[in-house]
């Protein structure tokens, strides 16, 4: 099965709850009152959000067409769209740290972005910084032995930033090309976590200029609403340059993917349909929208 047909699979409740038959309400329709408001109705209960469904409403009544449907996939491809690649320097290595909430999916999503990474033959160094949990750290060793992949790691409670460090350290001095960062995610301690994820990057600076260079949130798709107040909670907190959304294949509210994008500005640069180690890939809008829609 290829990566769209797992994507359709893995977007299939939120498809069948929320979106299915707006092919039939809409395909060759003009824009009327009657189908703004089942539309709007739709979208809202999708997690879209208010404020992107009104963006979306308002884009379609300025549309003059024949064929609402594909208006609506053409402003839905329009607000998820952006600079979705990963910002790779030339400078070695390419520094990746991975924060947010813990039970997001966020160890296994760097050890799935380092699988993916070492698909297009890249060498990768993982970082278990996340040392507040034994688990996080035994978690991300054992998928590291399962892909092939250098792991560095500390003990339980040790410093974060000194994880971080060596972890940059020894990529550095073996010209590996990419460095992958678990970090903690206890926001119910949001000073301290702020400070922590703030001497992690200064420290992985202070080796290799410019990183980190790049900092994704990882969001599970299931906490809906939860998960743009995490997205507005990190972003004030660090510079996050994109978004991991996890868990696509366990909600019918895969709207929330338009809210994040809209109402933060955030790009989303990976997404998570599955549990299997190829089951993370790239986001692309116009995929995403013909496998919600279509």
């Amino acid at each position: 099965m290829g990566f769209f047909e797992k994507l359709r699979a893995g977007l299939a409740k939120a498809r069948k709850t929320f979106f299915e038959g707006l092919s039939q309400l809409l395909k060759g329709k003009k824009i009327s009152d009657e189908v703004i408001e089942e539309l709007e109705e739709r979208l809202i209960a999708a997690d879209v959000g208010y404020q992107t469904t009104q963006y979306i409403i308002d884009k379609l009544r300025e549309k003059d067409t024949d064929d609402a449907f594909m208006a609506l996939k053409e402003i839905l491809v329009e607000v998820l769209s952006g600079e979705s690649n990963l910002n790779f320097e030339d400078q070695k290595p390419f520094v990746i740290t991975i924060v947010g909430v813990n039970g997001t999916g966020k160890t296994t999503t760097a050890a799935k972005l380092a699988a993916y990474f070492q698909s297009l033959g890249k060498t990768v160094v993982l970082g278990a910084a996340d040392t507040f949990r034994a688990a996080a750290i035994e978690q991300l060793v054992e998928w590291a032995n399962r892909i092939g992949c250098t792991v560095i790691s500390h003990n339980e409670g040790a410093d974060s930033a000194a994880v971080a460090f060596d972890t940059v350290s020894h990529a550095k001095a073996k010209q590996k090309d990419v460095v992958i960062i678990d970090t903690a995610g206890r926001l119910h301690t949001k000073k301290n976590l702020m400070e922590e994820l703030s001497k992690v990057h200064r420290v992985v600076g202070k080796i290799v200029e410019g990183a980190p260079h790049e900092v994704l949130l990882v969001i599970d798709a299931t906490t809906g609403q939860n998960g743009l107040i995490q997205a507005k909670i990190f972003k004030e907190m660090v510079n996050v340059t994109g978004v991991v959304l996890t868990k696509l294949d366990g909600t019918a509210k895969g709207g929330i993917a338009l809210a994040i994008k809209k109402e933060f500005g955030l790009p989303i640069k990976f997404i998570g349909i599955g549990e299997s180690v190829d089951d993370l890939k790239p986001f692309d809008a116009k995929q995403f929208v013909d496998a919600l829609l279509d």
